[in-house]
């Protein structure tokens, strides 16, 4: 079997763990992310091109990184969310990690509405002015990151989102 295969079966099983483990406690295990990130190194370290896929593997944990980074910093997402497509991008490379995060983008916006028109009209309005202030605070220069309000519109397991849309893009090739 091509390690192609190898990287592919290896991050089905991490997304798929890490989803389940998000929608049970909230968290992504550090330990998970850090054996994926091992195991997509090694891969690529013993491909036909172990250099240039080492490096392919580097660029695409820093790409996913910063994808995902932003929201970090505004409060609108998880450390572990992160970090897991960090190492998503170790396992697939710069451009398709990008096609991953805007797929689990999408995949998030949807669960977001469903969640929203779950909890009726006081999540809504919870969700309206928490993204309110966040956006406040990155759009206005010098403002700093407007502070949360006390009230949580809920929090979203959003490593499930991540893992649709890296299922998606698996599927789709």
């Amino acid at each position: 079997m091509p390690i192609e295969q190898y990287l592919e079966t290896i991050l089905l099983l991490l997304v798929t763990s890490a989803a389940v483990n998000d929608l049970a406690t909230r968290r992504i295990p550090n330990r998970l992310l850090l054996a994926g990130l091992a195991s997509a190194l090694l891969l690529h370290l013993l491909s036909a091109h172990p250099g240039a896929s080492f490096l392919t593997a580097l660029g695409g944990m820093g790409v996913g990184f910063a994808l995902f980074l932003p929201f970090y910093l505004l409060r609108g997402m998880a450390a572990g969310d992160v970090k897991m497509m960090a190492v998503i991008g170790a396992f697939i490379g710069p451009e398709d990690v990008f096609v991953v995060a805007v797929l689990s983008w999408c995949a998030g916006g949807v669960m977001a509405v469903l969640m929203v028109l779950w909890g009726g009209r006081l999540r809504l309005r919870l969700v309206l002015g928490n993204l309110g202030r966040m956006l406040s605070g990155a759009l206005v220069p010098g403002a700093g990151i407007a502070p949360v309000g006390r009230e949580s519109a809920g929090s979203m397991p959003y490593g499930l989102a991540i893992a649709i849309g890296t299922i998606a893009f698996l599927t789709r090739h």
